[in-house]
């Protein structure tokens, strides 16, 4: 469709001399705008702000030097690189890049104003790795690097067996993953901030492991971890367990996680325990902290270093694309919501198409508040140690869109593979996300 400027959709001249897409542009978009308290930092009704433009005041006005520098790189700040100072991990919302940093930069989390980061490392990674090779890698890099920088730092570490059964100790699979723990050991303790032994060990393993097998090796490497760590006096490093997932469906409360969580207890070491509620509603998330703080020692705390409701997103992928979004962009007429999607990450859509597919969709717009809730959810237990919220979108997200595949990029702050790039050089963005995600740094 054209623009057919200064028409209204019965095709009247409109007084503004708007065309219809800068209509939903001024208005439909402002459904992301009713934020509440979180709509004070970002006006989502067009590109010509957020989308060209750093908005949140304070750290964005850094040093040159550390403006489109790549975590990773074995970057080491000097005098003049742009610094942070972390808050100590009480109620902290952090940046999140699970496996994949590439296309995070340091001009990102300066635009957030972002003071902690996560990434997990696969542990088959340090197979045949020295130790420089290991603090090269992009994800214990990335952290590192922003550990010189003030950020404060999680790191989980990735036991991934889904193809393979979980280790038996006297085995050679036992030998190699306690050989990789203590390649990784030497480069990571009293470096990171929080180390979390495992990522999602219930996922990453065979659904018949999931039972004292998988107790058992978790149990004797978070028992290595506090012995290395008190071997080497490395009293900055703080140890969770972690990630429990599904903890929202009744059926997968299983024993072996009551063990953990007990282990949890018992272990005077581990601070707490890691959970990722990926839900389907928007209040899945309860049963997760109800399930890990009734099964703690009181002066424990949790960390949430993923959630979302990419269960719910995936949920309305085969929903018709909405009329009033179809109306104003005719080539998306009788698609369903993946394959617009799918279409996004073909040929990036503006910022402005972003915005207006996001506020005309009624799953998306009617639950977008979320991080927000989610957020004070978690504060409001006075437990919550740090939770991390995913910062960028990576290529796999992106790769080969179908109605099967989880939507996870909708999910991220800033969209590179959906959105075109803003003015400023900084990737396009998910203004819902960024502008609670700013605010929630002020309180």
């Amino acid at each position: 469709m054209g623009e057919n400027f200064g028409m209204d959709s019965t095709g009247a001249a409109n007084r503004h001399g708007l065309s219809r897409r800068q209509m939903l542009g001024a208005s439909g978009v402002a459904g992301l705008a009713a934020l509440g308290a979180t709509g004070c930092q970002d006006d989502v009704s067009g590109p010509s702000k957020d989308a060209g433009q750093s908005q949140a005041a304070g750290t964005h006005q850094k040093a040159e030097l550390s403006r489109n520098v790549a975590p990773g790189q074995g970057a080491v700040p000097g005098e003049d690189a742009a610094r942070v100072s972390a808050p100590p991990p009480v109620g902290v919302l952090g940046a999140n890049f699970n496996g994949d940093p590439g296309k995070l930069t340091f001009e990102q989390l300066e635009d957030v104003d972002a003071t902690w980061l996560r990434g997990f490392y696969p542990m088959r990674d340090a197979d045949g790795a020295d130790q420089e090779e290991i603090a090269g890698s992009p994800q214990i890099g990335t952290l590192l690097t922003a550990g010189d920088r003030g950020y404060g730092t999680i790191l989980s570490l990735k036991f991934e067996y889904k193809e393979n059964p979980i280790p038996t100790p006297g085995s050679d699979a036992w030998r190699t993953a306690f050989e990789r723990l203590e390649k990784v050991l030497q480069v990571v303790i009293n470096k990171v901030d929080i180390l979390v032994i495992g990522n999602e060990p219930f996922i990453e393993s065979p659904d018949e492991d999931g039972n004292d097998r998988l107790n058992v090796f978790y149990e004797k490497l978070a028992q290595r971890v506090i012995a290395y760590r008190d071997e080497n006096s490395a009293d900055r490093t703080k140890l969770y367990m972690g990630a429990l997932n599904h903890l929202d469906d009744e059926k997968k409360r299983t024993r072996a996680k009551r063990r953990w969580m007990l282990f949890v207890k018992d272990t005077t070491a581990i601070e707490g325990v890691d959970i990722h509620p990926h839900v389907a509603e928007p209040d899945g998330g309860e049963d997760y902290v109800h399930f890990v703080l009734d099964r703690m020692r009181p002066e424990q705390k949790f960390l949430a270093t993923e959630f979302s409701l990419v269960n719910l997103w995936f949920d309305h992928l085969t929903d018709p694309v909405s009329a009033e979004f179809a109306a104003v962009y005719e080539e998306e007429r009788g698609k369903q919501v993946w394959e617009v999607l799918k279409g996004a990450t073909e040929k990036r859509f503006t910022q402005q198409k972003w915005n207006d597919f996001l506020a005309t969709s009624p799953w998306f717009k009617s639950n977008n508040t979320y991080l927000q809730d989610q957020v004070e959810r978690f504060r409001s237990t006075g437990r919550l140690a740090v939770a991390t919220y995913g910062v960028i979108q990576d290529k796999a997200m992106a790769t080969d869109f179908t109605a099967k595949k989880k939507p996870w990029l909708l999910n991220s702050l800033f969209c590179p593979y959906t959105v075109e790039d803003g003015k400023d050089g900084l990737p396009g963005r998910n203004h819902a996300w960024i502008s609670q995600f700013r605010a929630l740094q002020k309180t």
